[in-house]
């Protein structure tokens, strides 16, 4: 495969710049949890954290606090790595 072929196409509607600080995600939905987090990237609508949970599911819908932000968000995709997880998520209304 060339390196070409590799390139994944970026479907992003927003612009993510580079975050930094504590995320703390809670949720009640299996159990009451909360998780706390490295915050990777943001964007207007959403952000991307870094932690060692993999409960979290695709359309879970959390509370959530960063440097930058506080609110609701929806659970879009968990990536598990050698390392801990990945997760992006939707900041939602409510």
């Amino acid at each position: 495969m060339t390196p070409r072929a590799l390139e994944l196409h970026d479907q992003r509607r927003e612009t993510r710049r580079m975050g930094s600080g504590l995320v703390r995600v809670k949720f009640t939905d299996p159990e009451p949890l909360e998780i706390a987090g490295k915050l990777m990237d943001v964007s207007p609508g959403g952000f991307r954290m870094a932690h060692d949970c993999a409960s979290l599911r695709s359309g879970q819908v959390v509370e959530f606090t960063h440097v930058e932000a506080k609110g609701h968000a929806q659970v879009m995709w968990n990536r598990i790595l050698a390392g801990g997880v990945e997760t992006g998520f939707l900041v939602v209304a409510g």
